[in-house]
């Protein structure tokens, strides 16, 4: 039987990886127990146990020192007592004495036994502790063995589990037999050995699924740089890409969105915005804050909070079911949001703080409403200097026979006036319009019509003051009849 614990304990060190030196060293102190418990020696008393490793006898030996006096037989022997059992022994020697039981081995046995059974249990703890102590916060592939409203225990292949009620999913069903992945939380060393906690609610889990799933966050060229997850809801991922050639965004979405719709199966359909990181704080608040466009972005050092102004008809948007889309965004960027709508902003006076546009470009634009104000300016010079014209010549005309009325004290006789002297009255020149003087756009320069073509083309501008007095006139006050 003793050979068959030997290959017992060869067999043990080669699957179990437990040291059979170990084993023997440990069996050995069992043995000296059993001994003095089941024989009557005192606790006291000195006792070796010797176990030969190739034909696996168990030999006992007591040993006592030798003295002049002896006070305790157990642990001494006197000089005459250790000189009849050989002569070269002297005072202060250790004399040892087989005392192996005849029905030692049936004891030695069961004790070995025992031991074996105690080391393996305590190797096999330290090892797996040794193991996954180092592996805390990692994802491992488990199977639910059962589950109730308080834990899930999870076989992970070589030891069990647990998955608190309270890192669970909400609303998310274990079954038995259910293959899961789940990220290591926490590892402890009880009396009861080392306990593994899981969790489903981690953002590390989140993080390590797209690990798996996007071959460029495997390989470097993107990375994941925070990420704010509220479990079985809605998480947010900032992504940056090293290669500026490679979208860290399209990289985390696949083709066809099949990267993300595997996370999202992973996580039990958990809706998840993939957004782009940027150095710029006030662009990355931008972006976390989609899918809600913002208009402006004020970032508080001191404070450390981003003031954001948001369309009125986005406001609810940006602030999500129970403000989730801004709790999320202020655990991705590590700010505090406020977030207020352009009504909001404008009764409160913001937006000094917001709109801050450079000098040069108001210049601009005041020197082109000054052009655009100039332009009906001329307009209306260039037909106050129509009239003026048109007023002066009818007076010059009034004017000619004032020195004969001074001359003569009686009126003078209508004098006749020429047909040509009539039409250089009647027809005017009109002065060029502002176009026409300056040019317009695309459009190459008419000759100048005949007089007579100009009045019928443009029938409606015949509003100067000396067409209406002329008007008045008719051809028998002139005599034209006559004259044909």
């Amino acid at each position: 039987m003793n050979l068959e614990l030997i290959g017992a304990l060869t067999e043990l060190e080669k699957e179990r990886g437990i040291s059979k030196e170990l084993l023997l060293d440990a069996i050995e102190t069992a043995i000296v127990s059993a001994y003095k418990k089941n024989y009557g020696a005192s606790s006291s008393s000195s006792v070796r146990v010797e176990f030969n490793q190739h034909t696996g006898d168990i030999r006992v030996y007591s040993r006592r020192v030798v003295v002049d006096e002896v006070e305790d037989e157990t642990v001494e022997i006197s000089l005459e007592e250790a000189r009849e059992l050989d002569v070269n022994y002297e005072l202060g020697d250790v004399v040892e004495r087989e005392v192996t039981p005849a029905d030692f081995g049936r004891i030695a046995a069961q004790t070995a036994k025992q031991v074996v059974i105690q080391k393996i249990r305590e190797a096999e703890r330290s090892i797996v502790y040794d193991i996954y102590s180092n592996r805390e916060g990692d994802v491992v592939l488990g199977t639910v063995q059962r589950a109730d409203q308080r834990q899930a225990l999870v076989d992970l292949g070589d030891v069990e589990a647990v998955l608190p009620a309270s890192e669970m999913i909400p609303g998310e069903v274990y079954r038995p037999h259910m293959k899961l992945r789940f990220y290591i939380n926490e590892v402890r060393q009880t009396s009861k050995g080392p306990q593994i906690f899981l969790s489903r609610t981690h953002p590390g889990l989140l993080r390590a699924l797209f690990e798996l799933e996007v071959p460029e966050i495997q390989s470097g060229e993107v990375e994941i740089k925070s990420v704010a997850r509220e479990a079985g809801n809605r998480s947010k991922v900032a992504v940056y890409s090293r290669d500026p050639d490679v979208d860290p965004v399209g990289a985390c979405v696949g083709a066809r969105g099949n990267r993300v719709q595997a996370v999202v199966a992973e996580l039990g359909n958990e809706r998840i915005d993939i957004v782009q990181w940027e150095r710029d704080l006030s662009e990355f608040v931008k972006n976390a804050l989609s899918p809600a466009k913002v208009l402006y972005v004020v970032t508080d050092e001191d404070e450390k909070v981003a003031h954001t102004v948001v369309p009125d008809d986005q406001l609810s948007l940006a602030i999500g079911k129970e403000g989730q889309n801004a709790r999320l965004a202020a655990r991705l960027t590590g700010w505090r949001i406020d977030i207020k709508s352009e009504t909001q902003a404008d009764e409160l006076g913001l937006y000094e703080q917001f709109i801050r546009e450079p000098e040069l470009p108001e210049e601009g634009l005041e020197l082109e409403e000054a052009e655009l104000e100039l332009e009906p300016d001329l307009m209306d010079a260039e037909e106050a200097e129509v009239e003026v014209i048109a007023e002066a010549e009818p007076e010059e005309a009034e004017e000619m026979p004032e020195p004969a009325v001074k001359e003569e004290p009686k009126a003078p006789a209508v004098q006749p006036i020429s047909q040509q002297d009539l039409a250089s009255l009647t027809n005017i020149t009109k002065r060029k319009s502002w176009q026409e003087r300056f040019g317009a756009i695309e459009a190459a320069p008419t000759p100048a019509a005949p007089q007579e073509k100009q009045e019928t083309a443009k029938p409606k501008k015949k509003k100067e003051k000396v067409i209406t007095d002329l008007s008045q006139l008719i051809s028998i006050d002139f005599d034209f009849e006559k004259e044909k």
